[in-house]
């Protein structure tokens, strides 16, 4: 049942067309005209509202841009409306209306229901409103992948589920296979790395460095070196501030601070200023006895051993080295043997992960051994589904091609395996080594016996030119019988058909219209007769621009076009007859 209706879309300034409305039918609507007068554009708007590819060629000569605008109706619970919600459209009296807009600079915008959105929602609503059968579509049919891809199609989640698995476990024994080759190929180089690693966190851990120790030593060198100035120059101090004990009448800082204090104290009960100067003096006389007091402790502990001073430099000289080797990778952030340090924690880490190499060669072949045999039944039971639906899917194209005029056809669809000599280079499907890829191991191939005893060859080398468009046609229409889409664009799949064929196509499309909206591009007016609307893409010329645009036929002016398409001339009078006798049987055959 179709739950949205493509109802009309408005095209202005794309390629041959200024400005035109396409009202469309639900049912069946046929959109015909003389080759060049624009047909191709009516497809070309409606994959612009799909999301389609911008193309700045095709806004016409002259104009800033081409606007495509599409009104589709549409329940408000349909998965379509929901997206599109979701986007911030808004739905009007249950119509969605959707535009897209490319200038002639290449710039894209689209709308949804007001609102402006990526041009990737217009592909999201696609899928769920419109699929378009053309001439392209028939010819990627003829590949061998485009047949498996449409056999998975018609056999849903049987096929969609385990391809699911298959694929997921398909990526993860590639990831496998790479880190795999990656160990194997660089053994050399991690084992020259390992080697490396190992002699410098041995050289460390020998040295025993500690966090900072290469800036105390360089304090205590200094100190060292100047050891006799050091302690002349704290004796001379010690000896200014507390006295020469060999002479007494020298004169010292604490005695001199003392007899000052004394002299304040005498007279300090009569100033309070006074009085806050001698308790200073007090306070310095305290630090002058301190500061002596730690000059003669300096002075004794004091070490001016030239063996000491020998073994610092000897130490600095072993962690300079390490330094020179190690230390330079951390820049301002770690310096001397704290980088060091972090070199060391750093390379026995990763000496770790080379050392495990083996342990996990043996893990990643464990693994890939229990991907691939994963795979093997995955793609058995892909086989056993794809078999059983391409059955059906035979049956339902050799009925659909009896309905088209080809009664003694046969469809079928061969799935096969390609075996290798190499098992490494294949799974084991069915007790057979055979190759595989993401989509499986399944090689899926159309193929057509047009009459009895013919035998059974490829579409593609089995087929007229008329069967193939049938045959094509045929797979189109099973398709859709089993796609959720509710409107279908056929663009000119009626191809290299005519007399009875033709109106045996026409016949088929009316059928298929009656559970889904149908718009045909067709150069044929047996097929135009089934629709229930036509639409007549014409150009005119007023001497200086060529432009088309899109006109409902209806009584006399739709005989009078399906003439043309029948004898070439409009007023032909056999034409005319044979054209209203197409619409009759037509209508009677509904």
């Amino acid at each position: 049942m179709v739950v949205s209706v493509l109802e009309e879309m408005r095209i202005r300034s794309l390629g041959v067309i200024e400005d035109a409305v396409v009202e469309l039918s639900p049912g069946f609507t046929a959109v015909t005209g003389e080759t060049g007068a624009g047909k191709t554009m009516v497809v070309t708007s409606l994959g612009l509202l799909l999301g389609g590819r911008a193309d700045p060629a095709l806004v016409r000569i002259g104009a800033k841009q081409a606007v495509v605008e599409g009104r589709i109706t549409l329940e408000s619970a349909a998965a379509a409306a929901v997206r599109a919600e979701e986007a911030g459209a808004e739905l009007d009296e249950g119509a969605l209306l959707i535009s897209r807009t490319v200038s002639a600079e290449g710039r894209s915008r689209a709308h949804v229901g007001g609102r402006g959105v990526p041009v990737g929602l217009l592909g999201e609503l696609a899928d769920e409103l419109v699929a378009v059968h053309g001439q392209t579509d028939q010819q990627g049919l003829l590949r061998p992948a485009r047949q498996r891809e449409a056999l998975d199609r018609y056999a849903g989640d049987a096929v969609s589920v385990p391809l699911e698995k298959y694929g997921a476990a398909y990526r993860r024994l590639r990831e496998v296979a790479e880190q795999l080759a990656e160990i194997t190929t660089r053994a050399r180089e991690r084992a020259q790395e390992a080697d490396l690693l190992r002699f410098g966190v041995e050289e460390i851990a020998a040295a025993e460095p500690l966090p900072g120790e290469d800036v105390e030593l360089a304090a205590e060198a200094e100190r060292l070196g100047h050891a006799e100035a050091l302690a002349s120059a704290a004796a001379a101090a010690h000896t200014a501030l507390a006295g020469n004990p060999e002479d007494p009448e020298a004169v010292d800082a604490g005695t001199i601070v003392a007899a000052a204090q004394r002299a304040l104290d005498s007279v300090s009960a009569h100033d309070p200023v006074l009085r806050d100067l001698a308790a200073r003096l007090g306070e310095i006389g305290i630090l002058v006895g301190d500061v002596a007091g730690d000059l003669a402790g300096y002075a004794d502990n004091l070490d001016a051993d030239p063996l000491r001073l020998a073994a610092v430099e000897e130490r600095r000289a072993v962690l300079a080295n390490l330094i020179r080797k190690y230390g330079g990778e951390y820049g301002e952030e770690l310096q001397g043997t704290d980088a060091v340090l972090a070199w060391a924690q750093r390379g026995a880490a990763r000496l770790i992960e080379l050392d495990g190499d083996d342990d996990r060669i043996t893990e990643l072949t464990a693994e890939r051994d229990a991907l691939r045999a994963e795979l093997g039944e995955l793609a058995q039971t892909l086989t056993d589904a794809r078999t059983e639906a391409a059955e059906r899917f035979a049956a339902a194209v050799t009925a659909e091609l009896a309905e088209l005029a080809m009664p003694h056809a046969r469809v079928g669809v061969a799935i096969h395996q390609t075996e290798v000599s190499d098992p490494e280079a294949g799974i084991e499907v069915g007790g057979r080594a055979v190759a595989f890829g993401p989509h499986g191991a399944d090689e899926v191939e159309l193929q057509l016996a047009p009459h009895p005893g013919a035998p059974a060859r490829p579409i593609a080398k089995g087929a007229s030119g008329g069967e193939l468009s049938r045959v094509m046609l045929a797979v189109e229409v099973v398709f859709a019988g089993s796609d959720p889409v509710p409107t279908y664009l056929f663009d000119e799949v009626d191809a290299g058909v005519g007399g009875k064929a033709a109106v045996e196509v026409g016949r088929r499309l009316a059928r298929l219209a009656r559970t889904a909206q149908v718009v045909v591009v067709t150069h044929l007016p047996q097929v135009a007769a089934f629709a229930d609307r036509q639409l007549l893409v014409e150009k005119t010329n007023d001497g200086s621009v060529t432009r088309s645009g899109v006109t409902v036929l209806e009584g006399e002016a739709r005989v009078r076009e399906l003439s043309r398409m029948l004898a070439g001339l409009e007023d032909s009078e056999l034409g005319r007859a044979h054209a209203e006798e197409l619409l009759a049987a037509a209508k009677a055959s509904r």
